[in-house]
């Protein structure tokens, strides 16, 4: 069978660093084709020169047994090449459907208007081939949380019905459920002979759904190989160039006093009725299906959202929360899920990023402290392991894991008493991965309250000392470690064994 699509001898770099060195590999009809390797290792970098995003230094990609140059996104889309990228690319202010068939909108007969009658009929035909059920094609997307936006993002590249579909991290934000209709569509095109080229960062989704894989790090090719032929340690191995044992790193459990109590917890239509609490040395998960209101019910802990009714006790003290500034007062620090939207200023550097939330403390006299600031930022991207040239390289221009580190970086500044974490890990390659949750175990050690929010199950098995489940706003049921399976977690997730 000849290749849909070859790269040949694909180079980039970026300022003088080298991102892709020399990439070859063919992709085939009909298959899963998984690109694996840590941040930075180069991954989304060769997508983004295939997909016209980015220009390629040299190399040639072949395309239908045609050389290629996509000069833009578009030219690529009008080839037949889709692509989800890891960095969601939705317009708030639109609906979903305008974000669906956005610049092919269908138009009524003879008239110059959009026939949304057909787009909404066109849309809701897309996500019930994807088994989405929840999201109205009429929805502006600010309206959505990130995990929505996601398979909005999905159902725009799946639409386009292309002979190659790129997806970068399109699981990232999708729970158990969300990502098993998304299988289901995938392994529909593989039967119709599309080309699926598939990055991850979850080992369970590649040897699932993937038929090859190849192995990127430092941007450089490591291996081209059938999945079959792999197991997780070497694919670990090959990624990280070392081996990785215990993945999710013990850690002992002495909970303190109650930092954080939560009392009747409402927002109409949302959450109902919910009441928790947190202990000092503790980690305890959130799960619960897209649209559970987990997310909802952190940003309106932190000040986010101030439409909630109940009542907020820290160290046993009541608070009144309405803003961010006062759950920064109040010593509670909230890593969001959509570092790009408000975890992150893209245009700023890694410096400012980092001091912003803690500039207050680096000020005196009204000025800030620039040789102390230098100092804290150097000692937050050392311990952090972030990948940058220097403290002065613009945030955007980092990978999407080490852009996540930033973040965790910015927070953990402030020294703050309560830590909510909103899909920490997302868009984190397992090294990475292991590292946050080392520094999990050391915040844990230290006596901080966590809370945690994932949709990967593993990640809230391995880390969390209890587990909150969550089912359409409510508060389903408290797991203690003994009781946290992923039979327990799923059967109060989907609303089972209601409390």
């Amino acid at each position: 069978m000849k290749p849909v699509l070859s790269l040949k001898h694909i180079s980039k770099s970026f300022s003088g660093v080298q991102a892709l060195k020399d990439i070859s590999v063919d992709f085939y009809p009909g298959e899963v084709h998984a690109i694996m390797g840590e941040n930075g290792a180069g991954k989304s970098t060769l997508m983004k020169v295939l997909f016209g995003i980015y220009k390629r230094d040299s190399g040639e990609i072949i395309y239908k047994d045609e050389p290629v140059q996509f000069k833009h996104a578009a030219d690529a889309l009008e080839q037949g090449i889709a692509m989800v990228q890891q960095e969601l690319s939705t317009i708030p202010d639109r609906s979903v459907a305008e974000n669906i068939f956005l610049g092919r909108e269908p138009m009524i007969k003879g008239l110059h208007f959009v026939d949304k009658k057909k787009m909404h009929a066109d849309v809701r035909e897309v996500f019930k081939n994807m088994g989405v059920e929840n999201i109205e094609p009429h929805r502006k997307m600010r309206e959505l949380d990130i995990a929505q936006m996601q398979l909005v993002d999905i159902a725009k590249a799946s639409a386009y019905h292309s002979d190659v579909l790129i997806l970068d991290e399109a699981t990232s934000s999708l729970t158990g459920p969300e990502v098993e209709r998304l299988f289901r569509l995938i392994r529909e095109f593989k039967e119709s002979g599309t080309a699926i080229l598939y990055i991850t960062h979850k080992m369970d989704e590649v040897f699932e759904i993937s038929d090859r894989v190849t192995v990127l790090r430092d941007g450089e090719l490591i291996k081209t190989a059938d999945t079959k032929e792999m197991t997780e340690n070497s694919l670990i191995t090959m990624m990280v160039g070392r081996e990785i044992k215990d993945v999710y790193p013990k850690s002992e459990y002495h909970p303190g006093e109650v930092v954080l109590e939560i009392r009747n917890f409402t927002r109409p239509g949302k959450n109902d009725n919910n009441s928790f609490s947190v202990r000092a040395g503790e980690v305890l998960g959130m799960a619960g299906l897209v649209g559970a209101g987990r997310t909802e019910m952190v940003e309106s802990l932190f000040g986010l959202r101030n439409d909630y009714k109940g009542e907020v006790y820290i160290k046993g003290r009541k608070a009144v929360i309405k803003r961010p500034s006062d759950g920064i007062a109040n010593g509670i620090a909230l890593i969001t899920e959509d570092r790009k939207q408000t975890g992150l200023n893209l245009l700023g550097n890694v410096k400012d990023n980092i001091s912003m939330i803690a500039l207050k403390n680096l000020c005196r006299a009204g000025f800030i402290l620039k040789r102390q600031e230098r100092k804290v930022v150097e000692e937050q991207i050392e311990a952090l392991r972030i990948k940058t040239p220097s403290a002065g390289q613009i945030v955007s221009f980092l990978s999407g894991g080490n852009q996540q580190k930033v973040v965790i970086a910015k927070w953990l500044l402030l020294n703050s008493d309560i830590i909510i974490m909103d899909e920490p890990t997302r868009g984190v390659d397992v090294g990475a991965k292991r590292e946050i949750y080392l520094l999990v175990n050391e915040l844990k050690a230290q006596g901080k309250a966590i809370i945690m929010i994932s949709s990967e199950l593993p990640e809230l098995m391995g880390m969390c000392d209890r587990q909150l489940v969550m089912y359409k706003g409510k508060i389903t049921g408290i797991l203690e470690k003994d009781d946290i399976t992923q039979e327990n977690i799923m059967a109060k997730a989907v609303g089972a064994e209601e409390v």
